[in-house]
């Protein structure tokens, strides 16, 4: 994956992280149930950013991030 896409990829999870946090606090009637999941769209939009972070960190030094057991 190129540094230009996984800007862009990190750049979109942030704003969709941060529009599901908008639509989330704003007030809603109590008789009206949500009809999109916003926690389940935030988690995953922060997921997705932190492994967009994570391939950054491995883009600029070159070598991929190990797990606990280095492999």
């Amino acid at each position: 994956m190129s540094l230009e896409l996984t800007l862009a990829l990190l750049v979109v999870s942030v704003a969709l992280a941060g529009a599901a946090w908008f639509m989330q606090r704003r007030p809603r009637d109590p008789f009206d149930p949500p009809l999109v999941p916003w926690t389940a769209i935030q988690v995953i939009a922060v997921v997705a950013a932190l492994l967009m972070a994570a391939h950054l960190v491995s883009l600029a030094t070159g070598q991929p991030l190990k797990g606990r057991r280095m492999f």
